[in-house]
């Protein structure tokens, strides 16, 4: 794997200066495409792209899977802001590189996130195409990217993670998911560093400890994006059993090709999702 390149240290001022100059608009929310889901961007018309090698203080993913754009959209007439991929701790980046463009957003006036990830199962029902809102997370075992100075214009110094993953929200978006026939599952999630997949030793301490799934994202995203006052919804895609669970292999091939069997179902929750964020009702 190739290793991230570090970039000059840009603030979160000047990069959200800079997005702001050139987006056609600001939305209300970032969407975030996690491994296999770069064709998901075709959901919408899309009005604005730059690369994040172009933006000053965003890295440039390593990982082929992420193409690394940023895209204005439109789903119907909600507005979203796209990333077509993300970086990971396991890259070698920083945490607090990996969760630059959280706080950047926040700067921008970005009110809501939605994260999305493949995973792993560990507990029994949690199989290959399952879909699974997170209700919750395990971030333990990756550095926490609130660790150093505070930046009191981001967020509080101890901020309160008891309900990260939006309640409120979470349930209208099951109700709506039940409403059209999409089967979505609840969860909790453990990050873990990567790149290696977990040995089986490990998947049986982190289902002990009560994860569901297993992946290599998004907790400290979502923590990163907690802090910023951001509301998180997150969604994920279950691609193979967790090491031990089954005799199989574990491959980044299985991770794509169990995505794009599910791609269609994973496209339709996410426009609900949007939905909910952009109603009425889902605003603070």
């Amino acid at each position: 794997m190739m290793f991230a390149k570090k970039r000059k240290k840009i603030g979160y001022d000047e990069c959200a200066a800079f997005l702001k100059q050139r987006l056609p608009f600001i939305p209300e929310t970032v969407l975030v495409l996690g491994s296999g889901q770069n064709d998901l961007v075709k959901m919408f018309h899309i009005v604005y792209e730059i690369s994040y090698k172009d933006i000053p203080g965003f890295g440039v993913p390593t990982n082929e899977g992420h193409l690394g754009r940023l895209v204005v959209g439109l789903s119907g007439e909600n507005r979203v802001l796209v990333m077509q991929g993300r970086l990971h701790y396991y890259e070698g980046y920083d945490v607090d590189e990996v969760v630059f463009p959280i706080r950047v957003f926040k700067l921008m006036g970005i009110r809501n996130i939605i994260l999305t990830n493949a995973s792993g199962g560990i507990k029994e029902g949690y199989s290959p195409g399952s879909l699974v809102l997170l209700k919750d997370h395990i971030s333990s075992f990756v550095p926490n990217p609130l660790r150093g100075k505070n930046d009191a214009r981001i967020g509080v110094r101890f901020p309160d993670t008891s309900d990260i993953y939006d309640k409120a929200a979470r349930a209208e978006i099951s109700r709506r998911c039940q409403e059209y026939g999409l089967v979505v599952k609840e969860g909790v999630y453990v990050q873990t560093p990567g790149p290696a997949f977990e040995t089986p030793a490990e998947i049986r301490f982190y289902g002990m400890i009560g994860a569901d799934i297993v992946g290599m994202s998004t907790a400290c995203e979502a923590t990163a994006a907690v802090h910023a006052g951001l509301r998180v919804s997150a969604l994920s895609c279950v691609t193979n059993y967790a090491s031990g669970v089954s005799q199989n292999k574990l491959t980044i091939e299985e991770v794509d090709e169990n995505t794009k069997k599910v791609s269609e179902k994973i496209e339709k929750i996410l426009k609900i999702m949007i939905e909910v964020y952009s109603s009425e009702g889902a605003k603070q």
